[in-house]
């Protein structure tokens, strides 16, 4: 992949010998023909044990004007990695649409293309380049990784399954707002019906029957959720599936992200790290958990490491209930679980990737 690189540094930071400098600075790569604009970190005091790539969730990214995971930035540097992320297309500086939606290949395809950039910039510590990633990054990274032979571990918090989350979410959301047991079965039901409709080809008119009982529903609505599938939209996504481009795992109803996910998983020949918090009411983080352990944990050439953070949200935030309207309400500098950061700093120093802070 051709990728063009403009990194905004101390020529210092080319020289054998020198100590790198304090970032971040500003680093920008190509792919796809867009410029996507982001910062790198470079440790203070000591060369780089390796690089690492931060790769965002779902949703838009601010990362320059709002100095983006600044405190895992630091904890990473503080033991002698340089750590890169960027913004996605259409956000900060970025070239291109944002696309909310955005393909999770393209996603991965920005992560190679980041990967060759490091790589090729000369800087000291690429010779060993990671993935951390959150939530929706569990999708991209594992094929970054199928792609790249050059990413070396995987930090996995929150990851995904490879179905859609949306019933696991409702579930696990709606009691917390207050709803009874038959009242969430409803909401939960109807969502799984008008799965289901789209899915087999069925009738617009049945699909807006249960598509009313989402969009009366509080909960439904923050999400926004509400609004139902115009007809054209629901005829298109009917011919997705036909045309067997959407896919249903036929044990759960459920619609599939990734076609063989747990083959991409099971080919992995690298550490991992699996990071979950307990409260978790975004993803079914047991069953993802489950999953790596059947596939990344079974790979003799693979090494699985998973942590569990009871009182953890999503984001690996404190949290009371987990719920997403908790979470979404908390400042942004809400502490992080104790032991979340250092769990993730004493597996990179314990695998080479990363030097001691004594």
């Amino acid at each position: 992949m051709k990728t063009a690189i403009r990194l905004l540094v101390l020529a210092a930071l080319l020289l054998p010998g020198c100590q790198p400098r304090v970032g971040p600075e500003i680093f920008s790569f190509e792919v796809d023909g867009i410029r996507l604009v982001g910062l790198l970190d470079t440790p203070a005091h000591q060369n780089p044990a390796s690089s690492i790539i931060l790769v965002h969730g779902y949703g838009p990214t601010n990362v320059v004007e709002q100095n983006a995971f600044a405190e895992l930035r630091a904890a990473f540097t503080r033991i002698g990695l340089n750590v890169l992320v960027w913004d996605k297309p259409g956000c900060g500086q970025s070239e291109g649409v944002f696309d909310i939606n955005q393909p999770v290949e393209s996603s991965a395809r920005e992560v190679v293309a980041a990967v060759e950039a490091l790589k090729s910039s000369g800087l000291p510590g690429t010779e060993h380049v990671g993935l951390w990633g959150i939530s929706r990054a569990g999708w991209i990274a594992p094929l970054a990784i199928q792609a790249e032979p050059a990413i070396n571990y995987w930090i996995s918090v929150s990851g995904v399954s490879d179905k859609e989350n949306a019933r696991y979410l409702l579930s696990a959301n709606l009691p917390i707002e207050g709803r009874t047991p038959a009242q969430t079965e409803r909401v939960v039901g109807a969502w799984q019906r008008a799965v289901d409709v789209t899915s087999t080809g069925g009738p617009y008119d049945e699909y807006m029957q249960v598509a009313t009982v989402l969009s009366d529903d509080p909960f439904v609505q923050f999400m926004g959720w509400g609004e139902p599938a115009t007809r054209e939209s629901f005829l298109a996504y009917q011919e997705q599936y036909q045309r067997g481009e959407l896919l249903i795992d036929e044990d759960t109803g459920l619609p599939v992200y990734i076609a063989d996910f747990s083959g991409i998983l099971e080919s992995l020949n690298i550490p991992v790290l699996a990071v979950f918090g307990a409260l978790d009411t975004n993803v079914d983080w047991q069953e993802t958990a489950k999953l790596y352990q059947q596939t990344i944990g079974e790979n003799p050439s693979a090494e699985l490491s998973v942590r569990v953070f009871e009182g953890a949200n999503h984001i690996l935030k404190q949290a009371e209930t987990g719920g997403i309207r908790e979470m979404n309400a908390a400042p942004g500098d809400a502490p992080h679980v104790e032991g979340y950061i250092e769990t993730m700093t004493d597996w990179l120093v314990a695998n080479g990737f990363g030097l001691s802070a004594d």
